[in-house]
């Protein structure tokens, strides 16, 4: 199966009714689409069982509650540079849609470069706090499991998440200055 089966992101935002660059869809976010569907299936079978050894057995599942907060936050951060790729972020409207159409190209790079720049000091951010934890050698309570990798792993889906934002917004730029 190719990427030419799965469908394109439409064309019109659906919120502004405004024109935007069509997104391919390609075998990274295919791959990063199973991946976070498999944590989220994890997830939720770690918390059946989880409930069923607790009232059922009165035995819950040693370290359920510690895997599925870092499953929640690997999904959460691995679906971010997809999100970004795709300037699929939530937005509000108030006061953008009363500029002029000459602007708007104009003022949606400013707001993704502002974006990629508050992206790029939270990737910087978590960086350093996972440092620290692994300098240390924290870890989970009851499995013992580190926490700086997945620390790390969110640094570095935010640092990508940056770039995606760039990308998308030149992107949305160049489409927008070509229809008009």
């Amino acid at each position: 199966m190719t990427h030419e089966n799965f469908p394109r992101v439409p064309e019109t935002d659906p919120s502004s009714g405004r024109d935007r660059a069509p997104v391919p869809r390609n075998w990274p976010r295919l791959a990063l689409g199973v991946v976070c569907g498999a944590m989220l299936l994890a997830m939720m079978a770690l918390t059946v069982v989880d409930v069923i050894g607790r009232y059922v057995f009165v035995a819950p599942l040693q370290g359920a509650t510690e895997l599925t907060e870092m499953l929640l936050c690997a999904v959460i951060f691995l679906g971010l540079p997809a999100v970004c790729f795709d300037r699929d972020h939530v937005t509000v409207d108030l006061v953008i849609d009363r500029l002029p159409a000459c602007v708007q190209p104009w003022r949606e790079l400013a707001t993704s470069l502002l974006s990629a720049v508050v992206l790029g000091i939270v990737s910087w951010r978590i960086w350093v706090y996972a440092g620290q934890k692994a300098s240390y050698g924290e870890a989970t309570n009851s499995l013992r499991l580190p926490i700086a990798p997945l620390g790390y792993l969110c640094a570095l889906c935010c640092a990508l998440g940056v770039v995606l934002t760039v990308v998308a917004a030149l992107r949305q730029l160049t489409f927008q200055l070509r229809r008009q």
